[in-house]
């Protein structure tokens, strides 16, 4: 894909990231067959794992996410309207990052195995149990959907001090 076809991402404090997505609808599907490949290819050109429809202005619930570490092992997959049906007891503590938030990672604890349920682009019904870094990009990504942020699982210090260092660098990115 060229660069004019991929997306701007979103940067907080951008309100859209705050705000719920709506279901996709069959009505959306040109829209989001458009979008789909659009979304993956701005995630690679990012780069990163996950990237959410509202991180580019689309409140659609839409993901895509590709764990791949290189182009010979991209497996992407696109998931609408993905819910998390189950989810374990058991915990996991990871460090976790967002394309929202270039640069800042903090450690999240989230379950550590989940199942998942969403649609393929053709209208498939998908299901898949999910645990590791998979389970992770899934619920960082379908937070993204209800406006919830990576940073939001984190006390309220830590969130602070990686907000105010994102906003100063974003303030001298402007500059130069």
């Amino acid at each position: 894909m060229s660069a004019d076809t991929l997306l701007p991402i979103l940067v907080v404090p951008d309100a859209r990231l705050r705000q719920k997505a709506r279901a996709v609808t069959p009505a959306d599907a040109d829209a989001v067959r458009d979008l789909a490949p659009r979304m993956l290819a701005s995630m690679y050109a990012a780069p990163g794992i996950g990237l959410a429809a509202p991180q580019v202005g689309e409140l659609l619930r839409l993901v895509v996410l590709d764990l791949g570490k290189d182009e010979e092992s991209r497996a992407p997959m696109v998931m609408l309207n993905p819910e998390i049906t189950a989810e374990s007891k058991e915990t996991a503590l990871r460090e976790e990052g967002c394309l929202s938030l270039p640069g800042q990672y903090a450690d999240v604890e989230r379950p550590a195995r989940i199942k998942a349920r969403w649609l393929e682009l053709d209208g498939t019904k998908r299901e898949m149990e999910a645990e590791g870094l998979l389970a992770t990009c899934i619920q960082h990504e379908v937070d993204h959907l209800d406006g919830v942020l990576f940073v939001d699982h984190i006390s309220a210090l830590k969130r602070n001090m990686l907000l105010r260092k994102l906003a100063k660098e974003q303030k001298l990115k402007a500059r130069d």
